[in-house]
């Protein structure tokens, strides 16, 4: 059985999620971790992944199920993307009250 997230709908999804299910753990890891590190501050999923040199469609699924097992919270705050549009800010659940 497939860990990974992927669109039930798509099969190029689930052959990208059997293809890196030995590594969704590490990617998950680095994310909660650049997320911690960036505190009160918090971090978009942009930000995220920029500077963990993931794709976004990587970097993403694994936020989503930090959000999932409640390690992870929206912030409250926004912050403009690169496009120019207000993205959720992702805090670690630590920092929720201090955002």
């Amino acid at each position: 059985m497939i860990e990974t997230p992927f669109q039930k709908h798509s099969d190029t999804s689930r052959s990208a999620a059997e293809a890196i299910s030995d590594v969704a753990h590490t990617f998950k890891a680095k994310v909660l971790d650049a997320i911690q590190k960036a505190g009160v501050q918090g971090m978009t999923d942009e930000e995220c992944a920029r500077q963990l040199l993931l794709d976004p469609n990587t970097q993403r699924p694994r936020r989503v199920k930090l959000v999932e097992e409640k390690l992870v919270v929206d912030s409250g705050q926004r912050r403009k993307t690169l496009g120019g549009r207000n993205a959720i800010v992702w805090v670690s659940v630590q920092f929720k009250g201090n955002a």
